[in-house]
């Protein structure tokens, strides 16, 4: 399979880390894009990146194939539309979008163009989450009755900080929540019944939220998130012949435990990944375009994800600036 020619638009913490899990993987780079002329200098450099660009120049390179889009949350629809406008791929950093309607339409406009509109939910592409997947479906837990997961952070309280900003998505929801709530749709689809409780912040933004989900045949799931405190950040697939427990940091390359019901340890995991693991969802990126097979996690899926986390805020009552503006 031909490997594609990546471009990188923003130069943010997560554009670093994807950029380094590229050049361990052997990826071309060819080209960043950045508001501020220095830091896609400064990027390029540190990375022996061939160009340094403006968001326009770089959707409109030639010798880009597809985009990483790393923005904050509220610009991904509209940095993702301009790559799809110019022919470009896109790999658009979770959660897909700030609602669910942006979602649909950047679906909508990569299939009008038969180009890849992909989430970059990194976690399920990762190989212990593959191995989780495998005896999910293989029937070594049985039936399959509770998910259950935390993503739990101490994170910076102050009111102007991008985590605390609605007008820039802040909030648990979609920095955080949106991993283990991934999870529960990964292993047991869309739910059926969704109830959540949050606590807000100063801002209005929501500091904790936490949610019931009622899937197929009244299999559970739970997910608790916080950016004030830090919890065990682990996830647990329960089923009635057996059960996964994930060790700390459970989104991350970490290990796990196959356990039966009367105790016996039926297999253990160890994660050997080489970087942080980001290369995982490149590579199916580049296997999505090379084959027309939809990814593990296909768009249709990712903008039903969004309609979810639109439903949770109006549970918990939380309303970004942008919605006010429609």
């Amino acid at each position: 399979m031909t490997t594609l020619r990546w471009g990188i638009l923003a130069t943010g913490g997560i554009a670093h880390a994807f950029a380094r899990d590229l050049r361990l993987a052997g990826r071309e780079v060819t080209a960043v894009g950045s508001r501020r002329p220095d830091a896609a200098a400064a990027f390029a450099a540190e990375f022996d990146i061939p160009r340094a660009l403006d968001y326009a120049q770089l959707a409109a390179d030639p010798d880009v194939d597809i985009v990483y889009i790393a923005t904050p949350h509220p610009s991904h629809a509209e940095n993702a539309l301009l790559c799809l406008e110019h022919g470009k791929h896109v790999l658009v950093e979770k959660p897909f979008t700030l609602t669910g309607a942006e979602a649909a339409e950047v679906r909508d406009a990569a299939a009008a163009r038969g180009l890849l509109a992909m989430e970059a939910m990194w976690t399920r592409y990762l190989p212990h989450m593959a191995r989780v997947r495998e005896l999910a479906t293989s029937g070594a837990l049985g039936e399959i009755r509770l998910v259950t997961a935390d993503h739990t952070q101490s994170l910076s309280t102050d009111p102007a900080h991008r985590l605390n900003d609605l007008s820039l998505g802040g909030g648990a929801l979609l920095d955080l929540a949106i991993y283990p709530l991934s999870f529960a749709w990964d292993l047991l689809g869309a739910p059926t019944d969704v109830v959540a409780r949050a606590r807000l912040g100063e801002t209005g933004a929501d500091t904790e939220v936490a949610t019931i989900m009622t899937h197929a045949d009244g299999a559970m799931s739970t997910t608790m998130s916080s950016s004030r405190a830090v919890g065990p950040d682990t996830a647990h697939v329960v089923g009635t012949d057996a059960r996964i427990d994930i060790d700390r940091v459970w989104y991350t390359p970490t290990s796990f435990r196959l356990t039966s019901v009367d105790g016996t340890v039926l297999e253990e995991y160890v994660s050997h990944v080489e970087g942080r693991g980001m290369q995982f969802q490149a590579f199916a990126a580049e296997a999505a375009v090379a084959t027309g097979i939809p990814p593990l996690l296909p768009v249709d899926e990712s903008v039903a994800i969004m309609a979810t986390l639109d439903a949770i805020r109006a549970d918990i009552g939380v309303i970004y600036p942008q919605e006010l503006r429609i």
